[in-house]
């Protein structure tokens, strides 16, 4: 009982390290196809992961931590505002759309759509004007895409990590 207590405690740590260690690799990416804003998503790997192998509240903090973590380490007021508006409405729907019957890629692709409609809307909030709207549509594909991805590796992950707790329990 105990030692299921520590291994829970260890894998929520490793999750929040990766998760922040991805958020500061992705910094030092120039990922830039000439679109303001649009990165790969790396950190929302663990979360999507973390939705599925760990409890809804722990993969919660995981996003939260990440975000306050990489906002004070490499970001700004600004970034912070941005990243926990998208990360908590990100994790709402797919914390939401988890329990129906989408995949995990369709959810992930939820997840990467609705972090980029939270951040305009702190940026309309931040810029006092609905026009930055116009770059939603921009922002929805590249969502869209990057969440496809995030989802594809998502998946391949999650089905290693339950086909390893099976052999476990065998």
């Amino acid at each position: 009982m105990k030692g299921d207590k520590v291994k829970k405690i260890a894998l929520y740590g490793m999750l929040v390290a990766l998760a922040f260690t991805f958020s500061y690799f992705e910094s030092l990416i120039p990922f830039n196809f000439g679109i303001p804003g649009v990165k790969l998503g790396l950190a929302n790997l663990v979360v999507v992961v973390a939705l599925y192998v760990v409890s809804p509240a722990q993969a919660f903090s995981v996003a939260i931590i990440r975000i306050l973590l990489a906002s004070m380490t490499f970001g700004n007021v600004y970034s912070l505002a941005y990243s926990l508006c998208g990360g908590i409405l990100s994790f709402a729907v797919m914390y939401i759309t988890k329990k129906s019957k989408l995949s995990i890629i369709g959810v992930s692709m939820l997840g990467g759509i609705c972090h980029n409609i939270g951040q305009i809307i702190v940026a309309a909030i931040v810029m006092d004007t609905i026009r930055i709207a116009y770059y939603l549509p921009v922002l929805l594909v590249a969502g869209l895409i990057t969440g496809l991805l995030i989802g594809i590796v998502s998946r391949l992950i999650v089905d290693r990590f339950k086909k390893i707790s099976k052999n476990r329990q065998s």
